[in-house]
């Protein structure tokens, strides 16, 4: 006889409990390897520490903490001071590092409430604005990625300290990254991108002057060759070791834009000489050229030739608005238009 009322049929709940046990297992697998991670990371930080203070870096901060768990490893730094040998380094309040727990071969270091540049000789430079980072990535490569950016950064400088080229931008923005020849890094070159957008100068500065109160913006790009030169911040500088082993900018092209004049520019080679100051020529394919020339020789910089820049701005006069062939030199550490000196040439070291 069929029964009226069957039992219906027990399902395990060993069954419905798996799924959790999975994600509970994952979880706790996951929360191992990030504890590792950041041991690792704290353990990496300190060797290099140890290694770069023994090389005569100054490093302190206040006690750092890791937090982050569970996609991210963030390092935060708080009352960061570093300072390299040559004088250079960076003071903030705080200096945040952060990776992707499953990709820490890129990290991303920002500067939330801005940050102090010492300028070795030249004292230091508040900056501040709405972004301030530093990306790098592909570590474990010869050389890496390195991408810089300050988004609209604004720049003071401290008392007795010299002015600073420009007092704010809407952005600036560095590239430096392997230089590939047919799709494949090359050895020992590094291609470079700068980009200057809608600077201002500070007051009575050439920059203020060559674009008439007005404001500037750079685009330059470039290869470095003897990258691997130029590791190291030594009391020389950077650059120093670099250009005594024959280090030098190739294939430099960009744009300029200075108030109402513009200029193509292109170089074959730039190089530093033994004092550090850059030597080459550049050739530009200017427009308007007068203007910026004659704001450069009416600003009230030490550092310009106003003679020299009101000579070139005299026989630069007759193309008028016509586009015009010129020739920037660097030489014997200054800066040359023609037969006239303008101002020192730029210093790299």
């Amino acid at each position: 006889m069929t029964d009226p009322h069957p039992t219906p049929p027990r399902h395990s709940r060993r069954s419905l409990a798996t799924p959790f046990i999975i994600v509970g297992l994952m979880l706790a697998a996951w929360t191992g390897w990030w504890f590792y991670l950041t041991h690792q990371i704290e353990t990496r930080l300190d060797a290099q520490i140890v290694a770069l203070r023994q090389d005569g870096w100054r490093i302190s901060s206040a006690s750092r903490t890791i937090t982050g768990w569970p996609f991210r490893a963030r390092v935060s730094l708080p009352h960061a001071d570093i300072l390299a040998p040559s004088g250079h380094g960076i003071a903030a309040p705080e200096l945040i590092a952060e990776a992707s727990a499953y990709n820490p071969d890129k990290w991303v270091v920002i500067a939330p409430d801005g940050l102090t540049l010492t300028r070795a000789d030249k004292g230091k430079v508040g900056i501040a604005g709405d972004g301030l980072r530093l990306s790098v990535s592909h570590l474990r490569e010869r050389f890496p990625d390195l991408r810089v950016e300050m988004i609209r950064p604004t720049f003071t400088a401290h008392r007795d300290a010299q002015p600073f080229p420009i007092a704010s931008a809407d952005r600036i923005l560095l590239n430096v990254r392997p230089h590939l020849t047919n799709g494949r890094a090359a050895t020992d070159e590094m291609d470079v991108a700068f980009e200057l957008v809608d600077a201002r100068g500070r007051p009575g500065g050439p920059v203020e002057g060559a674009t008439r109160q007005g404001r500037l913006t750079a685009r330059i790009e470039g290869t470095v060759v003897n990258a691997s030169k130029l590791s190291g911040m030594d009391s020389a500088g950077v650059f120093a070791a670099w250009t005594a082993s024959g280090g030098r900018f190739t294939a430099i092209k960009g744009e300029l834009e200075a108030g109402e004049s513009r200029a193509h520019i292109e170089s074959t080679v730039l190089s530093a000489d033994a004092d550090g100051r850059l030597q080459g020529d550049v050739a530009l394919k200017a427009e308007q050229p007068m203007a910026a020339i004659s704001g450069l020789a009416s600003s009230r910089s030490g550092s310009v030739n106003r003679l020299g820049a009101t000579g070139a701005a005299a026989a630069t006069a007759a193309s008028g608005d016509r586009g015009v062939d010129l020739v920037i030199q660097f030489r014997d550490g200054r800066t040359w238009l023609g037969p006239f000196a303008l101002a020192p040439a730029p210093k790299l070291f």
